[in-house]
């Protein structure tokens, strides 16, 4: 039986080693799109209406997005992998990544009642205006638990032996309890910020976000590597969880102070949903009285103004200086290839100070 998520000639530009960025990033979108394409044609042959549902899950996949999750995995993989090694063969499990971000992405602007995403109106929006916001809804539940479902099947296309499969899919399946479990916390403390703490905030973050964006994705790869690779596992995990957390720590300044034209986001969506974040538990920890009242009641601009008046915006980037350099460190000395040492350094930088 023919491989869909390789066919076509959407690898012929990939290189053995060095790969870039961007040849990866083209590989991984040609295998969804093939991938998703036999899975729309297959809903379409039962239902019409179905193969629209399929075509806006699709949508919502190729909708650009920085690929981050699968470039990790990538370099996760190539830490160990030989110089000759071809990276076709695993791209099924990258493409996983994606998918499985898209559906914590489509719940996540559901529950955060979000309008945009990557500049365009979210899963529950687009389908609100065909039938309605209870419609809406529905739909963009079903969506998000269609791409889940679609990540198991492409995954196990991945061409692997069994055992390693096994291990690869141990450590997916944690990425998803972590990034579920994440998810209640950052729900939870919506329900009661006054509660909330720094400490809490970052638990939040580390959980959310640090562990399927960076940590799990490099173990991931990591498996995908087969044998035992005790010493960069560790590395790997340090790295993962420091860069991972900086990642969220960005978005939480990105949330409050990004030009919704270049992030795809509304402005202070954060203020705006009351979510407890690192920056604002952080903004009433260093806010004087007077700062906390007006805090408490102002409107989101305003709130925005008082969070930098605090000072909290600077501690945040102090915090991001610091988990990059705590990554950067954990991998200085860990026995990896050193192409996948500087593409990981970089990585750290390029997904912790960026404008979108």
């Amino acid at each position: 039986m023919a491989n869909h998520t390789l066919e076509g000639n959407r690898l012929e530009a990939i290189p053995r080693q060095p790969v870039s960025d961007r040849a990866l990033i083209g590989a991984v979108e040609g295998t969804l799109a093939d991938f998703l394409a036999c899975q729309i044609a297959s809903l379409d042959a039962v239902d019409p209406a179905l193969g629209g549902f399929a075509r806006t899950a699709r949508d919502l996949v190729m909708a650009g997005g920085k690929r981050i999750r699968p470039t990790f995995a990538y370099w996760g993989w190539r830490g160990v992998a030989g110089s000759g090694e071809p990276v076709e063969g695993l791209l099924p499990a990258l493409g996983t990544l994606e998918l499985m971000h898209t559906f914590a992405l489509v719940h996540d602007d559901l529950m955060d009642r979000s309008a945009t995403r990557r500049g365009r109106p979210t899963a529950h929006r687009i389908f609100a205006a065909q039938r309605g916001d209870q419609f809406g809804d529905a739909a963009a539940i079903l969506v998000g638990d269609l791409c889940l479902i679609w990540a198991d099947q492409l995954l196990a296309r991945t061409a692997l032996p069994a055992p390693v499969l096994m291990e690869v899919r141990a450590r997916y399946d944690r990425m998803r309890i972590e990034a579920v479990a994440g998810q209640f916390l950052d729900v939870l403390g919506e329900t009661d910020p006054s509660a909330w703490s720094v400490e809490r905030a970052l638990l939040v973050a580390r959980h959310k976000t640090a562990s399927y964006t960076v940590q799990w994705p490099l173990g991931f790869g990591l498996a995908l590597a087969a044998g035992t690779h005790t010493d960069l596992d560790e590395a790997y995990q340090v790295y993962g969880l420091a860069v991972g957390e900086a990642f969220q720590l960005r978005d939480d300044l990105l949330g409050v102070y990004g030009d919704p034209a270049i992030t795809g986001k509304p402005d202070c969506d954060d203020l705006r949903t009351g979510k407890p974040t690192t920056l604002l538990m952080l903004a009433r920890e260093m806010a004087t009285p007077a700062q906390l009242d007006e805090l408490t009641t102002a409107d989101v601009t305003r709130q925005a103004e008082i969070i930098a008046a605090t000072g909290a915006p600077a501690r945040v980037e102090e915090m991001i200086r610091d988990r990059v350099d705590a990554g950067v460190t954990a991998i200085g000395d860990a026995p990896i290839r050193t192409d996948a040492r500087a593409a990981l350094i970089e990585l750290a930088t390029a997904t912790t100070y960026r404008p979108a």
